[in-house]
C-alpha cells in the first residue's frame, strides 16, 4: 500500500499524519483527506487522479461496519477539473476568463504559476484550492476557542479571473497577480445572522474594527498552529459599501497590510 501521491503535490494539503485506511488500487486514504480541520467534504484534482481516488472511495463505501473515519472519509465528494489548456484565446468554452499572469511574463515564484485547472460551475469556471477552504475552517474554529460566538463566515469576494480583476487595478486598488485570481483567497467575515455585516464579536453592543481585529488574532492562531496554511492577511475598515472584513490567503508566504 502506498500514500495516495497525487493529493500531496506542492499545494496541495500535507501529508497523512493520522492512521491511514487501507482501500483498494495500491491508495492509501487517510483523515488527512480531511484537511487539518477534518471539515473538508470534496478534493478538486486532474480527471486521471479524480477517477482513481474516485474508484478507491467506491471500494471503502462497500466496506461492511464502516468505522468512523472510513464514513468520514468515503463521504468525499470527488471533482474532476478542466484541464488548463482547455482555456483558448483567454476563454473556456463560452466563458471569457482572461489571461494569468503567468501567461504573459515570467513569475516570481511557483504560487503564481497558472492554475492546474478549473472547476465547472455551469455556466462559469472557477479556481478553488482546499487549503482556503481548510484555513477558513480552522479559523471558525479558532473564533471558537476565543471565546467568539461564529459558526459561519460570509465570502465577500472569492475567485476572480484575471478579465475580472484587472478592472480594478489602478490608484491602489486590485493587485494585478491578487491571489483571488488563484483560488487561495477570500475577503470574510462573521456573519452568523447572514446580514451581511460583520457580527458584534467582542460583544459591546457595536460593530467596530476591534471585531475584525479578532478576526486576526484567530487567523494568526491558525497560521502558528499550521505552517502549510501560512498566507496573506489583510485588514479593512467599514466603507458605505461594506463593513470590516479580512483578507485571508494560503500563498505561503506571510504577507501582511492594513494593520493586520
Amino acid at each position: 500500500v502506498t500514500t495516495y501521491a497525487p493529493l500531496l503535490r506542492a499545494g496541495s494539503l500535507p501529508t497523512p499524519s493520522s492512521t491511514p485506511v487501507a482501500a483498494a488500487k495500491g491508495v492509501m486514504l487517510g483523515d488527512s483527506l480531511l484537511g487539518h480541520s477534518g471539515k473538508l467534504r470534496a478534493r478538486f484534482l486532474p480527471a486521471a487522479e479524480a477517477e482513481q481516488l474516485e474508484r478507491a472511495l467506491d471500494d471503502m463505501r462497500t466496506v461492511t461496519a464502516p468505522s468512523a473515519s472510513q464514513l468520514r472519509i468515503a463521504s468525499l465528494q470527488v471533482l474532476p477539473m478542466v484541464p488548463f489548456e482547455e482555456k483558448v484565446r483567454g476563454r473556456v468554452g463560452l466563458y471569457r476568463m482572461g489571461y494569468w499572469p503567468g501567461e504573459k511574463r515570467a513569475v516570481r515564484s511557483g504560487v503564481y504559476e497558472n492554475p492546474l485547472g478549473f472547476l465547472q460551475i455551469r455556466p462559469k469556471y472557477l479556481v478553488l484550492r482546499e487549503a482556503l477552504i481548510d484555513k477558513l475552517e480552522l479559523t471558525i474554529n479558532e473564533l471558537q476557542a476565543m471565546g467568539c460566538d461564529v459558526t459561519h463566515l460570509t465570502v465577500m469576494s472569492g475567485f476572480r479571473h484575471p478579465a475580472y480583476n484587472q478592472q480594478g487595478v489602478a490608484n491602489g486598488g486590485r493587485a494585478p497577480d491578487s491571489r483571488h485570481q488563484f483560488g487561495d483567497a477570500a475577503d470574510v467575515f462573521a456573519d452568523n445572522d447572514r446580514d451581511g455585516m460583520l457580527d458584534d464579536l467582542d460583544g459591546d453592543g457595536r460593530i467596530t474594527i476591534r471585531d475584525g481585529n479578532l478576526m486576526v488574532r484567530a487567523v494568526e492562531r491558525v497560521e502558528a498552529k499550521f505552517p502549510a496554511l501560512t498566507g496573506g492577511m489583510g485588514r479593512y475598515h467599514a466603507t458605505h459599501a461594506h463593513g470590516p472584513f479580512v483578507h485571508v490567503d494560503v500563498r505561503g508566504t506571510t504577507a501582511r497590510w492594513g494593520g493586520a
